[in-house]
């Protein structure tokens, strides 16, 4: 041991003249042998090479470098998992590449998940289209089939359709010529009676105020048509408003003659 001191302590004065003529190698050499005759070769510290240097290092640490610069994840880390048997191709005379024996089986899991959540998206949307669509019974009562030839001339009946009611009035000659000869100047929603019904004789028209929503009174109000109690608005014989705080004219809903004498509202 006395003797492993003293050649460690003679060294680098004997190679330091060598030192400075061979240069940086002889130097660097001189220092591992000092190192390496000072005390056991557990208790010397390996220096910690930089990444991307040109001198190797353990396989350990190459392992852990690798490990923390690609940070696989699972599927790729099942889709190169390693295997010590050797794979050979009979077809093709090469060995096959090393790391690639779970690729298979990780790309049929990653299509099948792919596929189920196709599937899912695909059922989701459907089921919130089916949920959209009106029923049967809904479309049944849509429409609605009405009768005219029991309706007398000058007559108003109700029918409900949509659980709303709809004024059907048989006019007269009379009526038709002074609901044509109204200006629209003198209408706040301005109309032409012509453009309100399909057939000038019957005049379909849907029963709510349309100022907020209350139901007229036939054959009543300053112009002999349809007369809201609830804050006075009056339309005259085509449904349109005349007076009162009713902004609009009563709605006409959409229908048409199946028939003569027979219409289909809806």
């Amino acid at each position: 041991m006395a003797l492993r001191r003293a050649v460690a302590t003679l060294l680098p004065k004997i190679s330091q003249p060598a030192a400075e003529t061979l240069g940086p190698a002889a130097n660097h050499a001189a220092n591992c042998y000092s190192q390496l005759m000072a005390g056991p070769l557990d208790m010397v510290e390996r220096p910690q090479q930089p990444v991307g240097t040109s001198f190797r290092s353990f396989a350990a640490d190459a392992v852990t470098a690798v490990k923390e610069e690609t940070k696989l994840t699972p599927t790729n880390r099942l889709s190169m998992s390693p295997t010590h048997l050797i794979k050979y191709a009979e077809h093709h005379h090469k060995r096959l590449e090393p790391g690639t024996e779970g690729r298979p089986f990780a790309y049929f899991v990653l299509t099948g998940g792919r596929f189920l959540y196709a599937s899912a998206a695909r059922l989701a949307v459907l089921k919130i289209v089916m949920s959209l669509s009106a029923a049967a019974d809904t479309m049944a009562i849509s429409s609605l089939e009405v009768d005219l030839s029991g309706i007398e001339e000058g007559s108003t009946i109700t029918v409900k359709w949509r659980g709303k009611p709809v004024f059907i009035r048989h006019r007269t000659d009379a009526e038709i010529a002074q609901s044509a000869e109204v200006a629209l100047s003198e209408l706040r929603d301005a109309q032409k009676d012509v453009d309100r019904a399909v057939n000038p004789k019957y005049l379909v028209v849907v029963g709510i105020c349309t100022h907020l929503g209350c139901v007229p009174i036939a054959g009543a109000g300053n112009y002999q048509g349809w007369f809201c109690p609830c804050h006075g608005s009056h339309y005259d014989i085509s449904g349109r408003i005349r007076e009162g705080p009713a902004p609009f004219n009563l709605e006409v809903p959409e229908y048409r003659f199946v028939e003569e004498k027979k219409i289909l509202i809806g």
